[in-house]
């Protein structure tokens, strides 16, 4: 889980920072703790921050940048990560959009926690009075002079961050005037919404085949083909099927007739011309005398 907590100085990012480390196992990354850490670990990212902070420079985006890249590399990160105080403008926004991208990662969410300033000026100027009537020491930023010029620094810098992760449809706002435990469960609802956004379509479930496959004994069956099931049934083992029988017969060659003798070959000429004789008509003949003819 990669997060991102935008807020105005006040709004309570470092308590709901410090409640998501504990209870998801996520690292905070402040980007003045990773300065410090690089300058005095003496990496090369590291002696050039400290080399430009030396002459009074402010430190670059890229050298931020390569500074929350290496951080990020260490094995206590792999589980996800919190950025605290980074980034703070739109173009280290985009330095770290392309920085997440070569490594194949991408931000889970941005909270934002969206606070009245009015209200955190009286918040600052109670805590004041509270420290003060216990007789503590006040912190740097326990000044609302100071609080004002941040939140106006803010304002100008940081703010339109909202935006640019609103386009890329990151951006969740929570109330952060809200009691801590409210913002708390806010964020939380936040949180499962996106794991909910990201998750694969569920596979819809696998069509049942249609109940006449299950059970072959109720398949609609022609009732000639149930007759001749039940025919087939009944018939002893071994028995051809009565049509079979008369394919058979049917199929089944005369026998031929004996090979005939000059006998019978004569014999049968001989009907055969009596046969021929009775079908003639009978000759014609004439009941005149014969006329004589006188020979010369």
């Amino acid at each position: 889980m990669r997060l991102i907590l935008l807020g105005p100085p006040g709004a309570g990012k470092g308590t709901q920072a410090q409640r998501l480390v504990a209870t998801h196992g996520l690292v905070q990354l402040s980007t003045g703790d990773m300065l410090r850490a690089a300058v005095n670990a003496g990496t090369p990212v590291g002696l050039r921050a400290k080399e430009l902070m030396a002459r009074g420079v402010l430190v670059p985006d890229d050298v931020v940048v390569a500074i929350v890249s290496d951080r990020i590399d260490e094995p206590d990160a792999h589980k996800g990560f919190i950025l605290d105080g980074f980034p703070r403008t739109v173009p280290q926004a985009h330095a770290l959009d392309r920085m997440l991208r070569e490594k194949g990662l991408k931000l889970d969410a941005v909270i934002e926690l969206k606070v009245d300033e009015g209200i955190l000026l009286k918040r600052i100027e109670r805590r004041i009075a509270e420290t003060k009537a216990r007789g503590e020491s006040l912190r740097a930023d326990d000044d609302p002079q100071v609080l004002h010029r941040r939140l106006l620094a803010y304002r100008d810098q940081t703010a339109p961050l909202a935006t640019y992760y609103q386009l890329q449809n990151v951006l969740r706002s929570v109330d952060g005037m809200a009691p801590i435990p409210e913002v708390s469960n806010a964020i939380d609802r936040v949180l499962k919404m996106r794991a909910g956004e990201r998750a694969p379509p569920a596979r819809p479930p696998a069509e049942k085949a249609p109940r006449q496959a299950e059970n072959p004994s109720k398949t609609s069956v022609p009732p000639a083909a149930r007759k001749s099931a039940k025919a087939a049934a009944s018939r002893p083992a071994g028995a051809k099927k009565p049509g079979a029988v008369a394919r058979g017969r049917a199929k089944t060659k005369a026998p031929k007739a004996p090979a005939k003798t000059s006998k019978t070959k004569a014999k049968a000429r001989k009907t055969a011309g009596r046969a021929s004789a009775a079908r003639k008509p009978p000759s014609r003949k004439s009941n005149r005398p014969r006329r004589l003819t006188k020979r010369h």
